[in-house]
């Protein structure tokens, strides 16, 4: 009889062995379509602007001032101005995104409704349009701390109470402070609550196990925080319109209170305000590789030294 039971058995457990087979493969398969997709997507959008760009894309270029109406020469103005506005953003974002992180994770309570609220601002600035944020800078940081430093120190005489890079850097640190927060409240949840507990139990207080076991083993998300935050602020054009970006300079800026050029924002008016947009368009294609090789050189060097930091830890 069992071996009857088991013969009767065995061709459902069989089909259904194979049908899981079957939608696994299937599973696998889509997958690896959507993946290569996604590369293909990429590769594409890579090759047309290679492509039309590969003209104009020098050093010269690269190095030179625009003239004639900006239908010549180089991009070299917006090229300083983009790398000094996401160094000072950097600057301003990844420490206080790290420790609202940290005081997310390690201090607050699980009930705790300041917690809630700090959670509930986070995503709520995720999904604001960018463009708020210009304005949003416009109103604060010009029109009230700008001006209000201006009237007490400089008797009213405009200096900070006009658009600068500091001003479009800390609006543009706003933007993306939530990616920093969010990634780098993940990396501290990866860290064994038994750590925690082993430093705890050895009498180091509460700060001294978050700088001696959190914070060096979270290291490399607060780096990829710090990725994703350059990737997305060297691009970003909304945000700047009117908080410091020029449409053209002939001079670099020389401090904190001068205006700048920017690759997006250049690429913007060569688009949409040139007398000859068929003319500027090789243009506009070599200045967008350069901004996607200025992006791709910070995103690796990011990546650089958050993989010496993983083997110094180690």
């Amino acid at each position: 009889m069992n071996t009857i039971t088991n013969e009767t058995k065995s061709p459902y457990l069989s089909d259904g062995k194979s049908g899981a087979d079957v939608k696994g493969k299937l599973i696998v398969g889509i997958t690896q379509v959507a993946v290569l997709l996604i590369i293909a997507i990429l590769f594409v959008i890579l090759g047309i602007i290679i492509y039309q760009g590969r003209e104009k894309f020098s050093w010269e270029f690269i190095s030179s001032f625009p003239t004639d109406g900006m239908t010549k020469g180089g991009i070299f103005p917006a090229l300083i101005g983009t790398f000094i506005l996401v160094v000072v953003m950097s600057i301003a974002a990844v420490p206080f995104g790290t420790i609202t992180a940290i005081y997310l994770t390690e201090y607050a309570k699980e009930n705790s409704k300041i917690a809630a609220a700090v959670r509930f601002s986070v995503r709520t600035l995720a999904v604001v349009p960018s463009i708020i944020f210009g304005l949003f800078g416009l109103g604060f940081f010009i029109q009230f701390l700008g001006a209000g430093m201006d009237n007490t120190f400089n008797g009213g005489h405009l200096h900070w109470g006009q658009p600068n890079i500091l001003w479009a850097s800390l609006t543009m640190s706003l933007l993306t402070l939530p990616v920093i927060i969010v990634s780098v409240e993940e990396a501290l949840k990866t860290i064994p609550r038994e750590l925690r507990e082993a430093s705890l139990a050895l009498g180091a207080t509460k700060w001294q196990t978050i700088k001696q076991v959190v914070f060096p083993g979270s290291i490399s998300g607060i780096m990829t925080g710090t990725i994703l935050a350059v990737s997305r602020g060297a691009g970003e054009v909304a945000p700047i319109l009117f908080t410091g970006a020029a449409y053209y300079l002939a001079t670099l800026p020389k401090s904190l209170s001068d205006q700048f050029m920017n690759l997006g924002y250049h690429i913007y008016i060569m688009s949409t305000q040139s007398s000859d947009v068929e003319k500027t368009m090789p243009i506009q294609f070599a200045t967008t590789l350069v901004l996607l090789i200025l992006t791709l050189s910070l995103n690796l060097v990011a990546v650089i030294i958050r993989s010496r930091i993983r083997r110094r830890a180690k």
